[in-house]
């Protein structure tokens, strides 16, 4: 009698690449090197009058030459981060500090804001480092453990942000605007040399679309997949509102009855520091729960947070505490909201995250731009109620579809 034995079944292309997974240490690097990446965008923002003077140009110059850190940003959201799909990523990401390396010491030398302008666009988009990352974290870890690996990597890329105002303030300080952009460039050399021996590079096959075609694409991800066009409504409403709060913030501090400096201003930017733990914490209740659990209740704190802070401006400790609130609020929804962007095609995450990327920095570029001008249109407390509004606005999208896009 003749034994049978089911057919092999073969193991998913996802699952086979899993294979390597992510050590701790490997892990710790990664986010070191996402804050590292991400903080190059924002290195000159605190010096802005220094370059100008230094280059003796107007500041309003300068600053259209450091807004083109965002644009170079947005494309290489577009550009470079579906790369770590087609190639391994050590060699994608190290090659991302080489340029960013070079541009940061370009741009140390320039004698003209156009140079300095048409350099920041090609840092911005080397610096898009963090999205890559989370990327390779997607296409890598184990389901179980994908949000509480995104977790720790936002939270590099949240101290990125935060680190990158206050380290360049310090060291602009110190060493003037360029040897601080010397210095920056020195440690993505020493990353760029890092990253081909520290992440890890599976063989995998090339895919069968090429990357013009990968590129082109990105846009019908949101037609085919109802889960993508969820997360991107709702990340970009509430970064719209995060970075809605943060420039009406600096606005209001500036003018009377405030009227603080620059460097006490920048000090309230010490609050988002909450956000750094809480995009931990909100990893692995994510991988716990669900991230739809966890996406609700950070909005319901950024949303009461928001809404405190109309009224709390005149209060130093209440102004910071509902800030605090507010970052860990939304940093946390952001980590449960990428996961389930990262959860769609596990064997090719890049470019899911990468559309959703390009929306979620829409949002968030339009919110910088309307806190800016409402504080004058229309003064802090209305302000912050449209940002609570917005917050809300996520929050009701949330539940008002089924939980059946992978959320739990």
């Amino acid at each position: 009698m003749t034994e049978t034995h089911p057919p092999r079944r073969p193991i998913p292309p996802a699952r086979a690449e899993q294979m390597p997974q992510l050590a701790g240490p490997t892990v710790l690097f990664m986010s070191v090197a996402a804050a590292l990446g991400t903080s190059a965008v924002y290195l000159l923002q605190p010096s802005v009058a220094q370059v100008a003077s230094s280059l003796r140009s107007p500041i309003g110059h300068v600053g259209m030459a450091l807004a083109c850190g965002q644009i170079g940003y947005l494309t290489g959201l577009i550009l470079v981060v579906p790369l770590v799909d087609r190639f391994a990523p050590g060699r994608v990401i190290g090659a991302q500090f080489a340029c960013l390396a070079a541009a940061l010491s370009l741009s140390a030398a320039v004698a003209d804001t156009q140079l300095l302008a048409a350099l920041i666009a090609l840092t911005g988009a080397s610096s898009v480092v963090g999205a890559g990352m989370t990327s390779v974290a997607g296409r890598l870890t184990v389901p179980e453990r994908r949000a509480t690996t995104l977790g720790v990597l936002t939270s590099g890329i949240s101290a990125g942000i935060l680190g990158g105002r206050i380290v360049g303030g310090v060291l602009a300080d110190h060493l003037g605007w360029r040897g601080m952009l010397l210095c920056i460039a020195g440690a993505c050399v020493a990353f760029a040399a890092s990253c081909a021996v520290v992440l890890p590079n599976p063989r995998r096959t090339r895919p069968a679309t090429g990357y013009i075609a990968g590129i082109r694409s990105i846009p019908m991800l949101f037609v085919r997949h109802a889960a993508l066009r969820l997360a991107s409504a709702r990340g970009a409403l509430w970064f719209f509102g995060f970075c809605a709060m943060w420039a009406g913030l600096a606005v209001a501090l500036a003018q009377p009855p405030f009227a603080y400096s620059p460097e006490r201003i920048g000090l309230y930017g010490l609050a988002g520091l909450s956000g750094i733990v809480a995009t931990q914490v909100a990893g692995r209740w994510t991988d716990r729960v669900g991230a739809r659990a966890v996406i609700l209740a950070g909005l319901s704190v950024a949303f009461g947070a928001a809404a405190t802070n109309a009224v709390a401006l005149h209060s130093t400790v209440a102004t910071v505490v509902c800030l605090a609130l507010f970052d860990a609020g939304l940093f946390a929804a952001q980590v449960a909201n990428q996961s389930t962007v990262l959860a769609i095609d596990p064997a090719a995450p890049a470019r899911f995250n990468s559309g959703y990327m390009v929306v979620y920095f829409i949002g968030g570029s339009a919110g910088t731009a309307f806190g800016a001008a409402a504080v004058g249109w229309f003064g802090w407390t209305c302000t912050a109620l449209v940002v609570a509004a917005v917050v809300f606005a996520a929050g009701v999208l949330t539940c008002a579809v089924s939980a059946d896009h992978g959320e739990g």
